[in-house]
């Protein structure tokens, strides 16, 4: 692009300074969201959030156009604080946001219109964006009428027709196929190497790796409950990105690394295993059945695997496996370097056991080493009977999570006890009642 130089890199489009932000929570106290949040989005540079659930991605993007407020620290626009919707930004949204009742063309002037842009410059404005991003010919279309990458165009025309300082895009291609989402992120970084592109800076939350890397200048890894960054990693790739480059493999493994907290900074879950608590140290969304297929194949590599070939293998992203490889490397049946995946003893074991066994192997390593499990059998034997409503533990988890994310987090935790037959749960009552097998941990 015309702007990329040294100079113009050094100007400051938006600056987040030492941002928190926080809710009320259901218990009356407050839910941090984010902690403590600095970065700078500058002129001529694409900048990729990057993060689990958890880690505050979309409600940092919020903040960063005005939507959300933070609780303290600062946002500014060209030196200015904000105090309202951020004039210098336009966003493109995962669901796409449109007005089903309006055009392709309706829904483009939109923003406009809000603006008191008159009719006869919004029709010209709408026209030229929905041209430039290839929908001339659907103006009078309707939502319905289009797919998914349609609409998503849409979404895209709506937000570059303001001519933002900054394009802000919140995961905008997670919710389309594969090949959409890969001929949309082209397209989108062709019109970037575009001269007249009419937005001079790029911020995108992704929880995809490769999509940051493909994309950003800096990726910013954020850590999860509360969101913070992790880590700042620049990207040296000349565009086009090249998948086969050596630096792309070498930034696609640090950044995982980092992710998983395995990376150089960044200590992970099993660092500090003492200090885990159910709130520091949520559990990965997984099934057993789903931890076992991966202990499987990796058993099946030789106990050693690397993570993007393993991927790659299934036809998978390599975020896709996180989930999994972090429940696997909680308990314990693998250990992680970099990209690198280990089966461990406890793993190896896991994969030959009988069914019995395997319950046996599963109650003793979530027993020790799954905080919210450890803490639900506690609770359990210092109750008088051995039994507890679930509205106890959902109670604890809402000071650190959502009222669905807690219902989450309390449904994992119930499912691998249960297999684990270390406590059962009665839907109908809601209570959880502690199993005979918990007694073998001494918990």
């Amino acid at each position: 692009m015309a702007q990329n130089t040294a100079s113009v890199r050094d100007t400051a489009i938006v600056e987040v300074d030492d941002v928190t932000t926080a809710f009320p929570s259901s218990d009356g106290g407050t839910l941090t969201v984010l902690d403590e949040v600095s970065l700078t989005l500058r002129e001529g540079e694409i900048v990729a959030l990057l993060g689990k659930s958890g880690s505050g991605k979309s409600t940092l993007l919020r903040t960063v156009a005005g939507l959300i407020a933070p609780t303290s620290g600062e946002v500014r626009y060209r030196g200015r604080p904000i105090n309202g919707a951020n004039p210098g930004v336009g966003m493109v949204f995962q669901s796409f946001a449109l007005m089903p009742w309006l055009t392709v063309q309706g829904n483009v002037e939109l923003g406009l219109a809000a603006r008191s842009v008159s009719a006869a410059e919004r029709r010209q404005r709408a026209l030229d964006a929905i041209d430039l991003i290839g929908l001339d010919g659907f103006e009078s279309a309707y939502p319905r009428e289009l797919s998914g990458g349609m609409r998503q165009r849409v979404g895209i025309a709506r937000a570059l027709v303001l001519r933002p300082d900054a394009l802000l895009m919140d995961e905008p291609f997670s919710a389309l196929d594969v090949l959409t989402a890969e001929n949309l992120r082209n397209e989108v970084m062709s019109l970037w190497a575009q001269p007249d592109f009419p937005t001079k800076s790029v911020c995108i939350v992704t929880h995809n790796i490769e999509e940051a890397v493909l994309m950003a200048d800096r990726v910013f890894v954020l850590g999860s409950n509360p969101g913070h960054v992790r880590a700042e990693v620049g990207v040296p790739l000349p565009r086009p990105r090249d998948r086969r480059h050596p630096l792309f493999a070498q930034t696609v493994d640090r950044l995982y690394a980092l992710l998983t907290g395995t990376g150089t900074g960044a200590p992970g879950t099993a660092a500090a295993p003492v200090a885990a608590t159910p709130l520091s140290a949520p559990l990965p969304d997984v099934s057993v059945g789903g931890l076992a297929g991966l202990v499987e194949i990796v058993h099946s590599h030789n106990g050693q695997t690397d993570l993007p070939d393993l991927a790659d293998e299934l036809s998978f992203e390599v975020d896709d496996l996180l989930p999994l490889v972090d429940a696997a490397a909680l308990l314990g049946f693998i250990e992680v370097d970099g990209a690198q995946l280990f089966l461990t003893e406890d793993g190896r074991a896991w994969g030959r056991a009988d069914i019995q066994e395997s319950k046996k192997l599963f109650a003793r390593l979530s027993a020790a080493h799954a905080p919210l499990v450890r803490t639900i059998l506690k609770a359990l034997e210092n109750s008088d009977d051995g039994a507890l409503r679930d509205d106890f533990f959902l109670d604890l988890l809402r000071r650190g999570f959502s009222g669905a994310d807690a219902r989450v987090q309390l449904d994992i935790a119930i499912q691998w006890g249960r297999y684990a037959e270390l406590f059962d749960y009665d839907a109908d009552s809601g209570e959880l009642v502690l199993g005979e097998v918990a007694a073998a941990f001494g918990v």
